[in-house]
């Protein structure tokens, strides 16, 4: 059975094919459109997808779209109604743009891949979430969270699953919390007035909150309430969002927080406004926290259940995530490699094969690589046309090199075999250096990312070594196996781990198995044999304001753009000729 799933239109549009109930290829469209966060019915990722695996989409059995659009639509017809007059302005635009697409998205897929419209199914939002974070963890049975902006009118959902192999699945989804009350949009508030791109710059957020003390959360919690069920409600004289107009939040929440930041602004920890700022943040984060854990205790004690599958975009927040993991109960924390709306176009696949065909369960291989393959032989050719040495090298010699010239303070630009599924760098297309010097985390955030000084970086060290580094749960080498929990550095190694150790202490650790990345592992151990610890800085391979790069020549052209020495796809090495380029420079000024 040949099933595509897709997401789109809204943000991180994604496709994803299963071929007997198992992933064969999983792309977001951004990683091939280059469009940041690309919201595009995905046509080019659904080819990619259909190529990868020789399927011609007739050969589909079905395709899944990951919502309920019709749902939608009542959700955004009713809050423009509810809004009114205040939604008068956009009631024409958002009509258009829901009535011109959004709503008729199976004829959309049923045109575009030339298939007949009964073929193409939906599903809840929510359980494609589920489905996403479940069906792809070695678990047999957990308890299940989800929680994000808002899908059709969920926006946090709580339940469980169970599956057996060759046996039937159950996803149960048993309670809901309903727009306009939501966890993601309460933290998109303050990201919109921190100045940051919503659906983009929570990770900044969260990153900004360790330089802050939580010295505003009575205010917080003043709009983000408990109620007596054990759910919250959002005091919406604060927000905006859910009067379908531009701003997130209203003018209650300036006067209580003050004037929201200019994003043209720096953030400048050294003065009151920027201090005045992180501490903002430090409160939102804070109270998201105490949120989440409280709502996944109380699951765990309902289900009795060690296991909880994480999913949604919160799911994201790697700080809520280690607090959940310590603090509510369960033994194991699951997050998929790709948590948010990306990766429901694998939960809705997974979800129609198991459940709405039901068919027999199989155990998913326990990877993120589902993407594009780097091309070695495309970026010989770019690298002769410009003239740069480069040379093929047997792994034994590549390690070896790159652990001398990472420990001589190069950074590595690191590409090998298919492209990760998911919003982070996990090995396959990443930036490696040296994690001892801050100075190293300053010129990565200002040479290479071109991105705030304020932003870490992660950590990456082999599983047998985690916890020498890193003050790990129980259950924690798990969570940190798709970068998915932020865990203290051990004092005595701070010093030593500078680079990758943030304000507070603790990093987004990136723990790797020598099974799911046997190359990334072996240059792991042998810097650690050589140079004392097997830890590596780790970031995505992108400039700040693109999508991580997927071919060799995205990855080539980041390369040359950015001040990285040297670049590697598979087995083929490229080296930066610095004294060409301070010639050119020369020539240029």
């Amino acid at each position: 059975m040949k099933i595509l799933g897709i997401s789109a239109f809204y943000h991180d549009a994604a496709a994803a094919l299963t071929i007997d109930g198992l992933p064969v290829a999983a792309v977001q469209e951004e990683r091939l459109s280059r469009s940041k966060n690309d919201p595009a019915f995905p046509l080019r990722a659904i080819q990619w997808c259909l190529d990868q695996a020789a399927v011609e989409p007739d050969d589909l059995d079905a395709v899944i779209f990951y919502e309920r659009p019709a749902l939608k639509f009542d959700r955004v017809l009713t809050t423009l109604l509810r809004g009114f007059p205040h939604s008068w302005r956009i009631f024409p635009r958002a009509m258009k743009n829901m009535v011109g697409e959004k709503l008729w998205v199976r004829g959309i897929i049923s045109a575009q891949l030339g298939i007949p419209v009964k073929r193409v199914h939906f599903t809840d939002h929510h359980l494609s979430h589920a489905a996403a974070a479940f069906l792809t963890a070695p678990t047999e049975q957990a308890a299940i969270l989800s929680a994000d902006g808002v899908g059709e009118w969920a926006t946090l959902t709580v339940g469980q699953a169970r599956k057996q192999v060759g046996g039937p699945t159950e996803i149960s989804l048993r309670r809901e919390v309903r727009f306009p009350h939501s966890l993601g949009l309460f933290y998109s508030a303050f990201t919109a007035w921190l100045g940051f791109q919503v659906n983009e710059g929570e990770y900044k957020v969260m990153g900004l909150a360790a330089y802050g003390t939580p010295r505003f959360a009575g205010e917080v919690r003043r709009i983000l309430q408990r109620t007596p069920d054990g759910a919250f409600a959002l005091d919406l004289r604060y927000f905006d969002f859910h009067q379908a107009v531009d701003a997130a939040y209203s003018r209650r929440f300036v006067e209580l927080f003050g004037p929201p930041r200019d994003r043209f602004e720096p953030i400048d920890l050294a003065t009151p406004l920027g201090q005045h700022q992180a501490d903002v943040a430090a409160s939102a984060q804070l109270v998201l926290e105490e949120v989440i854990v409280d709502i996944a205790a109380a699951l765990q004690k309902e289900t009795g259940l060690p296991d909880l599958c994480l999913g949604g975009g919160v799911a994201l927040n790697g700080v809520a995530n280690a607090r959940i993991l310590r603090e509510a109960g369960y033994e194991r924390l699951f997050v998929p490699s790709a948590p948010g709306d990306a990766g429901c176009a694998l939960g809705a696949a997974l979800w129609a094969d198991r459940i709405l065909f039901g068919q027999p369960h199989r155990d998913c291989p326990d990877h993120p690589f589902w993407g594009p393959a780097v091309e070695a032989d495309d970026l010989a050719r770019l690298a002769a046309e410009d003239g740069l040495p480069f040379e093929r090298v047997g792994d034994a010699a590549l390690i070896d090199r790159l652990v001398d010239a990472i420990g001589h303070g190069a950074i590595v630009g690191w590409m090998e075999g298919a492209a990760e599924f998911g919003p982070r760098a996990l090995g396959h297309r990443s930036i490696l250096a040296d994690p001892g010097d801050a100075a190293m985390r300053d010129r990565i955030n200002r040479d290479i990312k071109f991105r705030e000084s304020f932003r870490p970086f992660a950590p990456v060290v082999p599983a047998e070594h985690a916890a020498t580094y890193f003050e790990l749960p129980a259950g924690g080498a798990r969570l940190g196996r798709f970068m998915s929990g932020v865990f203290p550095v051990r004092p005595e190694w701070r010093n030593r781990l500078r680079a990758v150790t943030h304000v507070d202490g603790t990093a987004r650790v990136q723990i790797v198995e020598r099974a799911m990345a046997p190359r990334l592992h072996a240059l792991l151990m042998a810097y650690g044999q050589r140079h004392g610890s097997p830890v590596l800085l780790n970031t995505s391979f992108n400039l700040a304001g693109d999508p991580i790069v997927t071919s060799a020549a995205e990855g080539y052209s980041t390369f040359r753009r950015a001040g990285m020495d040297v670049l590697i796809a598979d087995n083929l090495m490229v080296r930066r000729d610095h004294a060409r380029q301070d010639h050119e420079l020369e020539a240029v000024a």
